[in-house]
């Protein structure tokens, strides 16, 4: 078997693993990411993932590398579904609390995480997710720009009286 046909485990522990070095490369089905899946229009695609674990210069442990997908989404001008490829750099550290996190330099996110196992798929989609675009739309022109005009438009303008035409004249009349 290919190695980066491998599912990814859910659960790993950080520390053992930035401690040992460990590398994971393999894929992640986009329908268990539910909140992906959620901003997709098909989740039947996978995310290509190749992570390090490791200890940097100060003594951190980070988790450095990249997650990849083409992922189906709508189109926000003609609602129809078109691939996006979306990936996403991982550069973070692992930390005990917010406190460890603000001391982080602004190169690291901070992976706040207890002792023991954490859920490596939630880190993969929260970086997921941000590396998604706010609107989705086709490169080229998928819409009749007809389509966005409601004929020739004229603009009437009409003069109406101004309310403050009476308060002037009543300023201006002798008393």
């Amino acid at each position: 078997m290919d190695p980066t046909e491998k599912t990814l485990p859910r659960q790993v522990d950080p520390r053992k693993f930035a401690q040992k070095g460990i590398e994971l490369k393999g894929k992640i089905a986009v329908s268990a990411l539910a909140r992906v899946a959620e901003a997709v229009a098909e989740s039947d695609s996978d995310v290509d993932v190749d992570i390090v674990f490791g200890i940097d210069q100060e003594g951190r442990k980070t988790l450095r590398g990249t997650a990849q997908a083409k992922l189906s989404v709508v189109c926000q001008r003609c609602l129809e579904p078109m691939a996006l490829d979306v990936s996403a750099t991982l550069a973070l550290a692992v930390v005990w609390d917010e406190e460890r996190a603000q001391n982080l330099p602004k190169s690291l996110e901070p992976w706040i995480t207890g002792e023991g196992a954490a859920d490596l798929y939630e880190i993969i989609e929260e970086e997921l997710l941000l590396n998604l675009p706010m609107v989705s739309y086709h490169k080229e022109a998928c819409v009749d720009q007809a389509a966005f005009s409601s004929g020739d438009v004229s603009v009437e303008t009409e003069t109406k009286p101004n309310p403050f035409q009476v308060l002037e004249q009543l300023k201006g009349s002798p008393k």
